[in-house]
């Protein structure tokens, strides 16, 4: 099973992406296909031995719209041709490779045109096809992104359309209302001196605007004929009827009925096309803002690369750095890709990924992220990961894939919207014809109900309601270091009721230090320091390297060893100037009858703080107590308090003795304590509390923490912790800092709050509407609604669910 991201051409609403969904749905070999009208993409899981994506293509061709392949154009200088056989010589080599649509050889310019699927191939293989070929490859000279270029000239279309249906409704309404209330008309077009030029002075107009709006008609009565009517149905059909009755009307006048110039109907199809072009222009800007943070994202990486090539700095672009290059940064620039320094020391601004503002120092030996910024040291590091498999394609995958994918909440809208456009046509039929046979009103009457019907009705709003929500939510959790993987996770996340933290590594810092020294009579802290880290320094024990670190971050020297044995699950034996001394457990001291009766008494008091006492004993005598504990995170009692505010109870997991664990949970208001359980226990824990009936989140960092993790109803991994625990999480934490998991929660119930509210305005927008269309309020002597405000409403409702969704732009975390 593979699944594929297609971005789908021609849809105006939401009755389109269910008409997409269910046409791809019916292909054998489908498991899954969710359409999102906000990005126009179709996410789209399948079987690759039995579906191709040439016959998904097919499929979403049959019902109207047009799938295409996320792909970028690149144009490249080709050297060594020769004559037009090299040319084509160029073209089979590249169009051979997996993920090139299109490879076009311009011999005269010497220039390959390429179009290709970034995913699935890369500059670099493209470039070693053309030289396999024996042909050379100059620089790129340009770059398009096709998407984004697709869809400002999307914009700039609707906008030119609307400029010319306004440029002729304006006029048009003039001639066709402005003698209603009172404004001048010249004679050889006034209604009552010249009805046949009246009437035909309104149709020349009207054609130039239904030509501008000549989608809606090629479109609607094409879903209309296929059975899956769409948005652009009932503005077809609406306008349609208000023109062909216009035309009817023009020639019943130049028959000599001269009262059906009252009953003309063209500047209502005419102002509905212009407000409906004007809303869909309003609706693309609005869905563009609604994806800046891909845009911001992508726009992190550097363009360049400085590396090293046969001992000397070449720039190439980045596509073509491979691994294992030696990249050359210097001071203010920005990482091109993920590495591991092998020369210099530098500090690096990790914050447009991480969150965390402070420089941090990298050495020879230290991880660099790709788009980190270089800030004061000229290093040189070893590329690891190139193209898709950096930390920031990686992030940025995690976002499109979210913004992909649909919470259960936006299924309703779905589920209605499929259903919705029929019935409003069937509505529309019903009370024009009710109306006409039933209430004894007009022909005219009649179709202005039947028009309003059509128009208000549009579902747009509803297609709009959730996917715009979900992709303000993610870009925003993208932008505060919270990736969440999906709408699911992110509608999920505010029914959270307990959330279980992993202690190891995510309350505490994983890391053992030196909390405490305690020395007796005759030597001091630093003296007791310095002999415990000689003992130490040839140990590997995780608690004897953080007596070596204190000692080295406190600048002491290291005495020579003259003798050295580990002795195991108990500690170690050595010399230092000529004195035997003992390093470790209360086992060891004890078996070697050394007495720890002066100590006894602190020695308790840090065992119940969570601490773990290391003697040390020279010449048969105890000297003193290094204490040393895996210390609490900063923020962890923050976080936890915060999480308290919000009504959620919080529970601690971990494989340490339960004195240990009671010390740490003391320390920062655990509920819960779930002590001394196994790796392969920690999914079962999470398990017993689902079957509490509660909403359970997990926090880990681990490998033995991604059952868990997956286990839970939404896994959050911490950003510093492993790629599998990152793999099995919904959610992950950019900055390892607690905090973010209050903030994850505080944006789920934001966007949920948002859709809620988004599905309120666009369901009852209809609810209201539709009815009032219909002429309920005429029944009772109210007024009839006209078309033409119909239609102004139509456009406003999507206009103010995408705005509503843009105010998630404003979300700020409490902390």
């Amino acid at each position: 099973m593979v699944t594929k991201s297609l971005k789908i051409e021609g849809m105006t609403c939401a009755s389109c992406a269910k008409a997409v969904e269910r046409a791809t749905k019916k292909l054998q070999g489908v498991t899954e296909a969710n359409v999102n009208y906000a990005t126009e993409k179709l996410n789209i899981n399948f079987d690759e031995e039995k579906l191709s994506i040439g016959d998904i293509q097919a499929a979403v061709e049959k019902a109207g719209y047009k799938a295409i392949t996320e792909s970028t154009s690149k144009i490249l200088k080709i050297e060594g041709m020769t004559c037009a056989a090299c040319a084509k010589a160029v073209e089979r080599a590249t169009r051979k490779l997996d993920g090139v649509n299109e490879a076009n050889v311009n011999y005269a310019t010497e220039k390959l045109v390429l179009n290709y699927e970034p995913s699935k191939v890369r500059v670099g293989d493209i470039k070693k096809a053309v030289e396999k070929a024996g042909y050379k490859v100059m620089e790129e000279e340009v770059t398009v992104d096709t998407d984004k270029e697709r869809k400002e000239q999307e914009m700039k279309l609707l906008w030119q359309k609307f400029i010319i249906s306004a440029i002729f409704t304006v006029p048009l309404l003039y001639i066709s209302m402005g003698h209603m209330i009172g404004m001048p008309l010249p004679d050889f077009i006034n209604p009552m001196i010249n009805p046949m030029a009246f009437a035909v002075a309104q149709l020349l107009l009207t054609i130039p605007v239904v030509i501008a709006g000549n989608r809606f008609y090629t479109v609607g009565f094409k879903a209309l004929i296929r059975r899956s009517p769409n948005m652009d149905s009932l503005i077809a059909i609406g306008t349609a009827a208000a023109v062909l009755y216009g035309i009817f009307a023009t020639v019943k006048i130049a028959g000599g009925h001269h009262e059906y110039a009252h009953d003309l109907y063209f500047e209502s199809a005419a102002v509905i096309i212009t407000l409906i072009l004007l809303g869909k222009y309003l609706e693309s800007v609005s869905k563009g803002k609604t994806s800046e943070a891909i845009k911001k994202l992508v726009g992190l990486a550097p363009k360049t690369a400085m590396i090293i090539r046969d001992e000397k700095e070449v720039t190439i672009p980045i596509e073509d750095v491979e691994v294992g290059d030696i990249i050359v940064v210097k001071p203010g620039e920005k990482m091109p890709v993920d590495g591991e320094v092998v020369e210099g020391t530098t500090s690096v601004d990790e914050s447009m990924l991480t969150g965390e503002s402070i420089p941090i120092e990298k050495n020879i030996g230290d991880k660099i992220i790709g788009a980190s910024i270089n800030k004061n040291g000229r290093i040189k590091y070893k590329a690891t990961k190139v193209g898709k498999d950096t930390a920031l394609a990686q992030i940025i995958k995690l976002v499109e894939d979210a913004q992909g994918s649909k919470a259960p909440i936006a299924k309703l809208a779905d589920v209605v919207s499929g259903y919705f456009v029929p019935i409003v046509i069937s509505l529309a039929v019903l009370s024009g014809l009710g109306w006409y046979f039933l209430g004894g009103e007009s022909g005219i009457f009649s179709l202005t109900i039947f028009i309003s019907v059509l128009v208000i009705a549009c579902p747009c709003a509803l297609g709009l309601a959730t996917p715009t929500a979900i992709m303000v939510g993610t870009g925003k959790g993208a932008e505060h270091g919270v990736l969440i993987k999906s709408g699911v996770a992110l509608e999920a996340a505010h029914k959270i009721q307990t959330i279980v933290f992993d202690k190891t590594g995510t309350i505490t810092e994983g890391k053992p230090k030196v909390t405490d020294i305690v020395v007796t009579e005759g030597i001091t802290e630093d003296e007791l320091l310095e002999l415990a880290a000689s003992a130490e320094k040839g140990s590997e024990h995780p608690l004897g390297e953080s007596i070596v670190k204190d000692a080295v971050e406190k600048g002491l020297e290291f005495k020579k060893l003259d003798f050295f044995k580990a002795i195991p699950g108990h500690g170690i034996e050595v010399k230092i100037d000529e004195k035997n001394i003992l390093l470790g457990n209360r086992k060891l001291m004890i078996e070697s009858n050394i007495s720890l009766a002066s100590l006894e008494e602190v020695s308790d008091k840090l065992a119940g703080e969570g601490k773990t006492p290391m003697y040390i004993a020279i010449e048969n005598k105890i000297s003193g107590i290094i204490a040393v504990a895996d210390i609490v995170k900063e923020n962890s009692k923050k976080a936890i308090d915060k999480l308290h505010e919000m009504g959620i109870e919080v529970a601690m997991i971990t494989g340490d003795n339960k004195r240990t664990a009671e010390a740490i949970a003391k320390q920062v208001g655990i509920d819960r304590i779930l002590a001394e359980v196994l790796p392969q226990d920690k999914a079962n824990e999470v398990k017993k509390l689902q079957a509490e009936g509660r909403k359970v989140a997990m926090v880990g960092d681990g490998i033995n923490d991604a059952p868990a993790l997956a286990q839970a109803d939404i896994g959050i991994a911490i950003g510093s912790g492993t790629d599998v625990a990152m793999e099995s999480a919904d959610i992950v934490l950019m900055r390892s800092d607690l905090m973010d998991v209050p903030t994850a929660i505080q944006l789920s119930k934001s966007t949920i709050k948002n859709i809620k509210e988004n599905l309120f305005w666009a369901f009852g927008y209809n609810t209201v509407g539709i009815p009032v269309a219909m002429g309920i309020l005429h029944i009772f002597g109210g007024p009839l609604l006209n078309p033409m405000i119909a239609g102004a409403a139509m456009s406003l409702s999507s206009v103010s669910v995408l705005t509503n969704a843009l105010r998630l732009k404003r979300f700020k975390p409490i902390r």
